[in-house]
């Protein structure tokens, strides 16, 4: 849906905005509305006040709830299947013990923490966290103590890892059309992701895991292998683990490689190999490998029953997260958004200060943090255009500064905020308290680097 046409200044939009999230927070914690609901309801109700035509109103609402799910219900509901069978047959217990022995059970949530940053590479943040779910809640369950501990360290792993490195969608596309060379940076974005990601997601963890007692949730079937049953082979768990993101890697390789031509993107060898490498596909593939290996020994009947259960408690996961999607993309196609960054693209600040501002202030009212990165990154082209004298390094250094904004204060209209909130069965004001702080660090971090190296290389 295509935004309309402003009906309104942008200190009235602002205003709107303000009181949409406002209301939102009103709703769910004070009278305890159910997040669905209340998101639905807020929707409508922006739609209306910001001056969305009439027509208009319900296609934009479905199209934003759409577009969401397009995207989260096939990963999360693949991935959830996944991760039952790995539970059910005792994979993620022998996947966890080899984590703990090479790393000690002290340093649990470090391995896991590093394990994701290696799985973030080729992988989105959404498929990443549903894929790493079992291992998580089941070290957490064989260790004690909050599952914040040992679920922070992973998510942020992700969630950084999403932002800041090529090949991952947004700071590609921000890289591209700011004139970044995509290899520098790939290893710029390292260099500033792994620091960024120890002080603000593994070191965070640890305050937030003995402030917030959260016992491990029954949602992807934290369970015991049953008697007598011989669990799978660690190699075969890994290769469950690692096909979809080889897969994925693939894929994301091809792209980068066609983007930059070196390889002819159209070629029919690279479409196929990049059509079995798109998330989905993969994760489906995945999905009947394990039913296969993992499943030795058990009936179809039995098999279909695992994965059966393992949708039931994703539903209303699903469901929250499409409503948020509904949300943004109200606040989108209102002109919430660019009223927002257009206010702030005029206060005359540093370049890469502003960079920052506007796509801090694009992620607050729209949610999205790639469609932050890409709008903040066309917005200042023409401005990173007409600058002489800016080096290479400092191009990777405004991508990484909007990158940042774009992480920053995940809230109710950013899907990752209900992911993360109903996997781990928070609340919102905890997850407010927990998941909007380590993602906050994260991108203030993650710009205090890039400020640092703007001004020093």
């Amino acid at each position: 849906m295509n935004p309309v046409e402003p009906v309104y200044g942008t200190s009235v939009l602002l205003l709107i905005a303000a009181a949409a999230v406002a209301l939102l927070l009103v709703l769910i914690m004070r009278f305890r509305l159910h997040a669905f609901v209340a998101l639905v309801l807020v929707s409508l109700a922006t739609a209306m006040v910001a001056g969305v035509p009439m027509g208009k109103v319900i296609p934009t609402l479905l199209e934003g709830f759409g577009s969401t799910l397009a995207t989260v219900a096939l990963l999360v509901g693949f991935g959830a299947m996944i991760g039952r069978l790995l539970e059910i047959t005792g994979g993620a217990q022998v996947l966890a013990d080899r984590l703990i022995g090479q790393f000690g059970a002290s340093r649990a949530p470090l391995a896991l923490g590093v394990a994701s940053l290696l799985f973030g590479f080729p992988i989105f943040f959404d498929a990443g966290l549903v894929v790493m779910l079992p291992i998580i809640f089941s070290v957490a369950y064989r260790f004690g103590g909050s599952l914040l501990l040992y679920a922070l360290p992973a998510a942020g792993a992700f969630a950084v890892m999403h932002a800041f490195v090529p090949p991952h969608p947004g700071p590609v596309a921000a890289g591209e059309l700011l004139g970044a060379d995509i290899g520098l940076l790939l290893v710029v974005g390292l260099v500033v992701a792994l620091p960024t990601w120890f002080l603000g997601s593994y070191l965070f963890s640890k305050w937030a895991g003995h402030r917030f007692t959260l016992p491990v949730p029954e949602i992807l079937g934290v369970v015991e292998a049953p008697e007598g049953q011989v669990p799978p082979a660690f190699g075969t768990v890994l290769l469950v683990l690692l096909l979809p993101l080889a897969l994925i890697f693939v894929n994301t390789g091809l792209g980068t490689l066609a983007a930059t031509g070196a390889l002819d993107g159209d070629a029919g060898w690279v479409t196929v190999l990049r059509l079995i490498g798109q998330t989905p596909v993969a994760l489906l593939i995945t999905l009947i490998v394990a039913m296969f290996l993992l499943g030795k020994g058990r009936s179809a009947a039995e098999i279909e029953r695992i994965m059966d259960g393992a949708l039931g408690p994703i539903c209303a996961i699903i469901l929250v997260t499409g409503a948020g999607g509904m949300f943004g993309g109200v606040l989108r196609a209102s002109g919430i958004g660019q009223a927002l960054a257009g206010s702030l693209e005029t206060l005359g600040m540093p370049l890469i200060v502003a960079a920052f501002v506007i796509a801090t202030a694009l992620r607050v009212a729209q949610g999205s943090a790639t469609v932050a990165l890409t709008t903040t990154a066309g917005l200042i082209a023409p401005t990173v255009a007409a600058t002489a004298g800016l080096t290479e390094l400092d191009r990777c250094f405004l991508v990484i500064a909007i990158a940042g904004g774009a992480t920053v204060l995940s809230h109710f209209n950013d899907s990752g905020f209900w992911l993360v909130g109903r996997f781990l069965n928070m609340d919102e004001k905890t997850t407010l308290k927990t998941w909007t702080v380590m993602e906050t660090l994260l991108g203030g971090i993650g710009f205090l680097f890039a400020l640092v190296g703007w001004w020093l290389l």
